[in-house]
């Protein structure tokens, strides 16, 4: 066998059978210049395991981040590195620790580095921290990460992330639909390869090796992109390259009948992916994110007038990246190769500089809207530098709540026509699937499905989390059961059906459903714990505390099921081991605002007024228009002699929710405790037309009025409260009526 039959071999081995793909250092044998050079792309150093010769920044450094009162640690350990958080309490001592190792490095460094954990699960896990090379190297929070209510060490790596930012990897059976759950294979691919422009390998490899094989039969058992046409070499680089937006839109969207990682260099893009933008109207067409380049270029004069021939080509060579010097010569010779004689004419009249550097003020560096430790190059070709600092500091922008875009969404690329017949179910599904345009989104999806009776179940999912984000589940319940009906051993499917099930009260169906589910999945902590919140809507408790221990089980860094768990053995009478699963998922994830007001409520009934306000205050901290842990709270401050404090809270209470008839009552209780009712009659008559059968508001207003003199007006609030099925409040009525002289 020659070299290059053992070459082909040896990749096979490492290769997935059917993929067509090879190891990656396969191609050095015979591009090894072209191999080196590649290696110092940022291509090239995408991906990599951690170690101490390519992570040196990730020694001992620590990193405050005041928003959400954690302090991060990366450290070293026994030849691992570790990602770590920390908090602390009001004496300064360490709570709620959590580390994870630090497996994969994602980013070259050109701008970033991101650190990820792989779980046991085969999931992988962005950490919190990251690495940026701006200022010679700062530590920050990664995007989406500045905020109080992060995802912790939860956010996970999704297929289209791991698209352009490493080769591909092995993933199992059924883990390629839309929608499932990014799981990987080892061994992890490091780095993007050759293959990811040029097509699989394996039969270039085999035909190479094969004696008296011609060149052109090998060169034609790849693809190379510069035979390609101008289109379908662009798409090569626009897979990865273009980005309409990284906020919540979507971006794009996956042809469902394709796997994550099927386009293949050649084919059309839209055959794989659809890409989305804002509408017009939405004002957001001069956005500047990371990966805008190509979103930024096709706005460009330059692009628009050479009529195709200005190609990313024209201007980077993939193999190759010049730097420095270099770098400035090289691009330089490539503006000029349209813009020679205008430069030259504009030096000779006086117009321009001879100075080189034609990127430094027609193509400058700017801070990125999304990455905002980030610098990239803007793509938008402009005549004249724009006059505004680009470099200066921003703070990170979150598109969430009443801040995300709600607007109509837009094809962006290919056109209508290139799309394919069947764009209209992907537009409509790009209306509602990050919920930018629910109101016309679920409509048109209706419409588009209806003309369409073969659509695949991912279509009908879609409607069903539509009508689910607008909270009409008896809405979304047929849609789930449709996208199951076709799709029947879909474990995904079956535990959204559950979900619904259980929402509209049918609860026997559901616990049938999720059994399928958990049966068909045993591994998936999500169904078991769905099972275990459908168990306990039965009342069947001892089942539904051993499927959520089933799913603490399986991925015990999961906060939801510990929080959960808790309230159940709570229920159970086990207050001790309630306390104990609460702080758990605290400690997993501190800014979980259920868990610490359920924490808080927990200490409350124990005495615990110190612990039970410190919890408030955290789950407050995230959610600070929640009406009823500002009310809950405020019996605590009322408990512990803080008056003036509780009328604090009750009043923010009632600003979020000014219909929380508890609030409007203990509010109105306070101020008649201090003296206050014409203070108070305002409360209590609100209190009165949120719930007109109130006893306990007839009674307070009844009171109120009593104390200001309007005797006549209390007395028929007083009676009404003396007539009800309420001892307290009846007893009460009739000893101020006894007062009022009206019974003896």
């Amino acid at each position: 066998m020659n070299i290059l039959g053992i070459i082909a071999f040896a990749a096979f081995a490492q290769s997935t059978p059917q993929s067509g793909y090879v190891a990656p250092t396969t191609c050095a044998a015979c591009h090894r210049s072209i191999w080196e050079t590649y290696k110092q792309t940022g291509m090239g150093r995408s991906f990599y395991r951690a170690t101490a010769a390519n992570a040196p920044e990730i020694r001992n450094q620590t990193y405050h981040h005041e928003a959400s009162q954690s302090y991060f640690t990366t450290l070293e350990r026994g030849g691992k590195f570790y990602q770590r958080r920390h908090q602390l309490d009001a004496e300064g001592r360490e709570i709620n620790v959590f580390e994870k190792q630090i497996d994969y490095i994602m980013g070259s460094g050109n701008h970033a580095r991101t650190y990820l954990h792989k779980t046991p699960r085969g999931t992988l896990i962005e950490l919190p921290l990251g690495w940026f090379a701006e200022k010679g190297g700062v530590w920050a929070m990664n995007p989406g990460y500045d905020r109080v209510d992060h995802d912790g060490f939860r956010r996970k790596v999704a297929y289209e992330c791991m698209f352009c930012h490493n080769g591909y990897p092995k993933i199992p059976a059924g883990h390629e639909k839309a929608f499932a759950e990014p799981v990987y294979l080892d061994p992890l691919p490091e780095g993007i390869d050759c293959q990811r422009c040029h097509g699989p390998g394996r039969k270039h490899v085999q035909v190479a090796g094969t004696a008296g094989a011609t060149k052109e039969a090998i060169r034609g058992a790849i693809v190379n992109p510069s035979r390609l046409s101008r289109e379908r070499r662009e798409e090569i680089c626009i897979q990865c390259h273009l980005e309409t937006t990284s906020f919540p839109l979507p971006n794009s969207l996956p042809r469902y009948e394709k796997g994550p990682f099927d386009f293949q260099p050649g084919e059309p893009l839209s055959a794989s992916w659809l890409f989305f933008d804002h509408a017009a109207a939405a004002g957001r067409g001069d956005k500047f994110e990371i990966v805008n380049a190509v979103y930024r270029i096709r706005k460009s004069k330059c692009f628009v007038e050479s009529n195709g021939a200005l190609e990313c080509a024209s201007c980077h060579n993939p193999h190759d990246v010049p730097r420095g010097e270099k770098a400035t010569a090289h691009y330089d010779a490539s503006c000029r190769k349209c813009h020679a004689a205008r430069f030259d004419r504009t030096i000779a009249s006086g117009k321009h500089t001879r100075e080189s550097g034609c990127a430094d003020c027609h193509m400058p560096k700017r801070r990125t809207e999304d990455v905002v430790h980030s610098l990239a190059t803007d793509h938008l070709i402009q005549r004249r530098k724009p006059d505004a600092n680009l470099l200066a500091e921003r703070p990170e922008r979150h598109e969430i709540g009443d801040k995300a875009y709600r607007g109509e969404v837009v094809l962006y690329y290919p056109d209508r026509v290139s799309a394919g017949a069947d764009i209209d179910l992907y537009l409509a599904v790009a209306q509602v699937v990050d919920k930018s345009n629910l109101t016309g989104g679920i409509p048109q999806l209706t419409t588009a499905l209806q003309k369409r009776p073969a659509a695949r179940a991912e279509f009908h999912l879609s409607l069903a989390e539509a009508w689910s984000n607008t909270g009409r589940w008896d809405k979304a319940l047929p849609s789930y059961r449709e996208a199951q009906r076709r799709d029947p051993k879909a474990a995904f499917l079956l535990g959204k059906l559950g979900t619904a099930l259980r929402h509209t009260g049918n609860l026997g169906e559901a616990a049938s459903t999720l059994q399928r589910a958990v049966t068909l999945a045993p591994t998936d902590p999500l169904a078991w714990h769905e099972l275990g919140l459908n168990l306990q809507a039965q009342k069947k408790s001892e089942d539904a505390i051993k499927a959520l221990k089933k799913s603490i089980l399986l991925d015990p860094d999961l906060p939801e099921p510990h929080s959960n768990l808790a309230l159940m053995l709570l229920d159970a009478g086990q207050p001790a081991l309630a306390e104990a699963s609460l702080r758990e998922a605290i400690r997993i994830q501190p800014d979980y605002a259920d868990a610490h007001d359920n924490l808080a409520s927990l200490l409350a009934g124990t005495g615990d007024l110190a612990q039970a306000r410190m919890h408030y205050e955290a789950a407050l901290r995230v959610r600070p228009n929640d009406a009823r842990t500002r009310y809950n709270y405020a019996m605590v401050l009322g408990r512990a002699q803080q008056f003036e404090d509780a009328q604090r809270q009750l009043e923010l209470s009632l600003t979020a929710d000014g219909n929380l008839l508890d609030a409007r009552l203990l509010l109105g209780d306070l101020l008649i405790a201090k003296q206050q009712p014409r203070e108070a009659l305002s409360h209590y008559r609100e209190a009165v037309r949120i719930e007109p059968g109130s006893a306990r508001a007839h009674l307070g207003l009844g009171a109120a009025l009593a104390m200001t003199g309007d005797r006549a007006a209390a007395i028929p609030h007083l009676q009404k409260a003396a007539a009800s099925t309420d001892a307290s409040a009846r007893q009460n009525a009739t000893d101020l009526l006894r007062q009022l002289g009206v019974v003896r």
